[in-house]
């Protein structure tokens, strides 16, 4: 088989696991054509924004400070990882050359006392240079050939939208195929750096936060892949938060619509986008944990097999987000108004999670994200209080609540069975939604109700016994 096997950073941050995996890699390929795609080594990434966070508080000397850190750890990982001296050898000459261009590139920024997006792109995208030179040796000394490609050097290209950048599919797909067939008919296993790509003039681009899922599905639409894993530190997609129900399930199958609701709703942190490569060509997806080889993971397919089309699949849950009522007399049948209060927090840059609005027009409510909820208060006011609005009322700390699972699409009484559930447990709630696609039914409830709801409704559906 063709497969694209990605690896969070979870996965590849202690030498024993870098090991492990180019160990599996190196038998996995005997028998398959092998592309994998790595995040940066865990708390790589956050060090790097803390370096820009640093830059912008013109605190040149803490930059430094994190940029040793990163590079004193990628050292050690690299003389507890390769065995063989000239592979490490080279390799650590090869992360002096990266460490001297990081120094240099904060030194720049610095002198420049700006942080652009387009700086921070370049800068963010040392992470995964860096953790596909550890892996890629570590093939290597396994006694297998591998190269580490950059994913400008794989031949990603993407629109210059700086920190959110799309792939140009086509162009992407022709440089990424020549150089992948070039490697396989070599034997050798190309490892890529995930979340990063370059615009059509070369410039570092990034995919934001969680893209190296999306770097993988990209690549593995333009190789024309049997199976895309997304290697990671869970098992798969499960029933509900473990760490809230002990008795959460892991579930074998899933269709991609159900899967995209799930990381939208935070049942596994995936790049929203990560799925739009798939759909048109159906390549199946596994999610898997790399510590547990042994277990398959959730397998992720267009049409799922009959035996596991049940109601609901999965109970996720969001923490922390701010509930905004927005009321007022004039908002009734005057066209526009909820145009105007979307296009003002999109002004603001606030990503509306949530939307309910009464059928007599004269209250809507949002849910966003607790950090967001200053922001999205004061501009409403600023802009709208008085005018359209007559009144704005905010709760915190509230938390919202999704019932995932295709199988609700037409049958009576799940939302019955959802608040009587609910009800039984004391829980209040504050909010409802459910899109016409029947795929999730949403509600909020205080952060402090969180667990009795999630509970709840795991019990009220059995999802325990479910597979």
């Amino acid at each position: 088989m063709r497969l694209v096997i990605k690896y969070g950073g979870t996965s590849i941050s202690s030498a024993k696991d870098i090991r492990a995996v180019a160990n599996h890699l190196n038998s996995l390929s005997k028998k398959n054509q092998i592309i994998v795609v790595c995040s940066a080594t865990s708390g790589t990434t956050d060090d790097l924004i803390e370096i820009s966070e640093s830059i912008k508080k013109e605190n040149k000397s803490k930059a430094e400070q994190l940029a040793s850190k990163i590079t004193n750890r990628h050292k050690q990982l690299a003389k507890q990882t390769i065995k063989k001296t000239d592979l490490r050898k080279k390799l650590l000459k090869n992360f002096d050359d990266d460490f001297a261009e990081l120094v240099a590139l904060i030194d720049g920024m610095v002198l420049l006392g700006e942080v652009t997006p387009r700086t921070m792109d370049y800068l963010f995208s040392f992470g995964e240079r860096l953790s596909i030179k550890l892996v890629s040796m570590a093939i290597s000394d396994s006694g297998k050939k591998s190269v580490p490609l950059t994913g400008k050097e794989v031949g990603i290209v993407t629109d210059s939208n700086f920190g959110e950048s799309k792939p140009l599919i086509d162009t992407t797909r022709l440089r990424v195929s020549k150089t992948v067939e070039n490697l396989f008919s070599k034997k050798t296993i190309p490892v890529v750096g995930g979340f990063v790509g370059a615009d059509q003039h070369g410039h570092i681009t990034t995919f934001g936060r969680g893209g190296s899922d999306y770097s993988a599905t990209i690549i593995g639409t333009c190789i024309k892949a049997d199976e895309i894993w997304l290697m990671s530190d869970v098992d798969g997609l499960m029933t509900a938060d473990p760490k809230i129900v002990k008795n959460a399930k892991l579930l074998k199958e899933v269709s991609y619509i159900e899967a995209i609701e799930m990381a939208l709703f935070g049942a596994k942190q995936i790049h929203p986008r990560t799925f739009e490569p798939l759909l048109s060509k159906k390549i199946p997806m596994k999610i898997r944990s790399s510590f547990n080889i042994k277990n398959e993971g959730t397998l992720v397919t267009a049409s799922p097999s009959s035996s596991v089309k049940n109601t609901v699949k999965c109970v996720s849950n969001i923490r922390n987000n701010g509930l905004i009522d927005i009321q007022g007399g004039s908002m009734v049948g005057t066209p526009g108004t909820a145009a105007k209060i979307f296009a003002t927090l999109a002004k603001a840059g606030i990503n509306v999670m949530m939307i309910s609005q009464n059928p007599s027009e004269s209250s809507i409510t949002i849910v966003v994200k607790n950090t967001d909820l200053d922001k999205a208060v004061s501009s409403l006011e600023m802009e709208l209080l008085g005018k359209i609005i007559k009144k704005l009322e905010v709760t915190t700390n509230v938390a919202i609540i999704a019932l995932i699972g295709s199988g609700m699409r037409g049958t009576v009484g799940v939302a019955s069975k959802v608040f009587g559930a609910v009800e039984k447990n004391k829980v209040n709630v504050s909010m409802i939604t459910q899109g016409s696609s029947e795929l999730n039914l949403a509600f909020v409830v205080k952060n402090s109700d969180t667990n009795a709801a999630v509970r709840a409704l795991h019990n009220a559906f059995a999802l325990d016994k479910i597979n």
